[in-house]
């Protein structure tokens, strides 16, 4: 396996992209910018040219004739950069790599959708054997971590405009302001701990929220766990 290859002028090394998951159920550019006006209408801010992965496997057959520079753009519009194309037939492999766009052919995992944007990630170790991540200093705006195939435990401030992200569970012991995705490998039983929650954006396993006015009074600044119940995010005080 490429672990790292690298010269005096360019190192290369193996990544690991968290990106969001664009799932086409039309390919009309009408209706999906109506669509992404209904999903970003109350988070403003949602998204900040985040990696954008578009998935096609739940267009019809007639649906496949995509204007791929225009989708780009209009994506591109509401702050979603598109990178590649996933789960795309064959003939529509050499429009897209014309456009400037990758073919992924990651397998997905199993997807929870909310109004057809989800936060996901491609397929990486199992969760359930976590080690653990620990961070003891403060995370800063523009800032991400990610832990893979672990926990997340940070001992100081994330700040507004961070990012923290885990395959497993998210534990902040101090206030946490920014973006916490935890169960980013596909796992609904993760969840996110937080000694003061006063996050911008939380997920699990892609299905996320937002909070531009807030967390109810009630969990403001108090210590508070976020997971999910069905098909939706619970959030509830620790004590």
């Amino acid at each position: 396996m490429l672990k790292k290859k690298s010269c005096k002028h360019l190192e290369l090394k193996i990544a690991t992209v968290v990106a969001v998951s664009a799932i086409l159920h039309d390919s009309d550019p009408v209706v999906l910018e109506t669509a992404l006006q209904e999903i970003t209408r109350d988070s403003v801010g949602l998204f900040e040219n985040e990696f954008t992965i578009i998935d096609v496997s739940e267009l019809q057959d007639n649906q496949s004739n995509i204007e791929w520079v225009k989708l780009i753009e209009l994506l591109r519009k509401y702050h979603l950069n598109a990178v590649a194309v996933r789960n795309a037939k064959s003939e529509m492999e050499p429009a897209i790599v014309a456009s400037g766009l990758s073919i992924d052919h990651v397998i997905a995992t199993r997807q929870n959708t909310i109004n057809s944007a989800k936060i996901s990630s491609s397929t990486f170790p199992d969760i359930n054997n976590c080690g653990t991540m620990v961070i003891d200093t403060p995370v800063r705006a523009g800032q991400r971590i990610y832990a893979r195939g672990a926990d997340l435990v940070i001992t100081d401030i994330v700040n507004s405009g961070a990012e923290v992200i885990a395959d497993g569970n998210i534990h902040v012991y101090a206030p946490l302001y920014g973006r916490a995705l935890a169960g980013a490998n596909g796992n609904d039983s993760a969840r996110i701990f937080a000694i003061s929650m006063e996050p911008e954006l939380v997920s699990i396993n892609g299905v996320y929220r937002t909070f531009e006015n807030g967390l109810p009074s009630a969990y403001k600044k108090q210590p508070v766990q976020i997971r999910m119940s069905g098909d939706r995010l619970d959030i509830s005080l620790l004590n």
